[in-house]
């Protein structure tokens, strides 16, 4: 009980290099929800005829625009490690 309450108290630093296949499903699920949102709030804003209402809808496209890349860019990142660990 005590060592499991040990383990529970410790953080990782940095995440691992490895990804596991849940995580890498769980990954394509958040670029593909992402780019959804991103997609369908340009085209609200396209049909959009009230300016502040267009404003909200492309910050929210851009917002998830934001997301994507930084998800994508985070993978890129573990991807590059593990191809110079090879």
């Amino acid at each position: 009980m005590q060592q499991q309450q040990n383990m529970q108290q410790q953080t990782m630093q940095q995440p691992p290099a490895i990804i596991s296949t849940k995580d890498q499903l769980y990954l394509t699920d958040m670029l593909s929800w992402n780019l959804l949102v991103m997609k369908k709030a340009h085209f609200f804003a396209s049909q959009c005829q009230t300016p502040e209402i267009k404003a909200e809808l492309e910050k929210v496209g851009q917002m998830h625009n934001m997301h994507y890349q930084k998800v994508l860019s985070h993978l890129q990142t573990i991807g590059q490690a593990n191809t110079q660990l090879q």
